[in-house]
């Protein structure tokens, strides 16, 4: 066992302004939008990037980080290849949580809900708009499977560019788009000794209902 580290004095102040219930739209996917538009404001980096949380079939959980690609009011959407290992646990298990975290603006958003893929359309629209080297990786990788060296994985992209010289790569079947559809959000707001605001929004017979949740 190797020697423990004491990590007990590792923290940060929050100095940002307390929200109530009243300041946070009645539509938490609007009030999502607000906030996402005030980090891309800022430039904060990577403003679009969220955990994706998904767990076995018998409740073993992981997480990444994955990029957000579109929201509505059906939900929020990303794009990846459906035999990773976050595709096989939504297969078996479509319930799904997102966190986003703004760490200059102190602040977080958290989503549950269950997962529905999105349409073969969608995938290849999406597929397409991407950079042409990223099409090329996506379509020379089968994502989480073993590999036996870099040099494996850049002989195949260069298999696929001599098929593809026009740089046309189709989209593989497996890569495909989800979408989490909500049932909870909870609006974090990091506050001064730690005594942050916590608002939550859970369905109700007209929309959503907000209420405060103790930090």
């Amino acid at each position: 066992m190797g020697e423990s580290k004491d990590l007990s004095n590792v923290r940060r102040d929050y100095e940002s302004t307390s929200i109530g219930k009243a300041d946070l739209d009645a539509d938490p996917i609007v009030e999502f939008g607000k906030w996402l538009q005030q980090a891309t404001d800022l430039q904060l980096i990577d403003s679009t990037a969220m955990t994706l949380a998904t767990a076995t079939n018998d409740g073993l959980p992981s997480a990444r980080i994955v990029l957000l690609k579109g929201y509505d009011a059906d939900g929020f959407c990303w794009y990846t290849d459906s035999r990773s290992q976050k595709g096989q646990e939504l297969e078996c298990n479509p319930q799904a949580a997102l966190l986003f975290h703004w760490r200059d603006l102190s602040r977080q958003i958290r989503v549950q809900g269950s997962v529905e893929r999105l349409s073969a359309e969608q995938a290849d629209s999406y597929f397409h708009s991407r950079p042409e080297g990223s099409r090329f990786s996506a379509a020379s990788s089968w994502q989480t499977s073993p590999v036996e060296s870099r040099a494996v994985l850049e002989s195949e992209v260069q298999r696929l560019r001599d098929l593809h010289p026009q740089g046309d790569v189709p989209r593989p079947e497996a890569w495909i788009g989800y979408r989490l559809k909500p049932v909870y959000f909870e609006f974090w707001q990091g506050l001064v000794n730690r005594l942050h605001d916590r608002i939550v929004y859970r369905p109700a017979a007209n929309g959503w209902a907000k209420s405060r949740i103790s930090p």
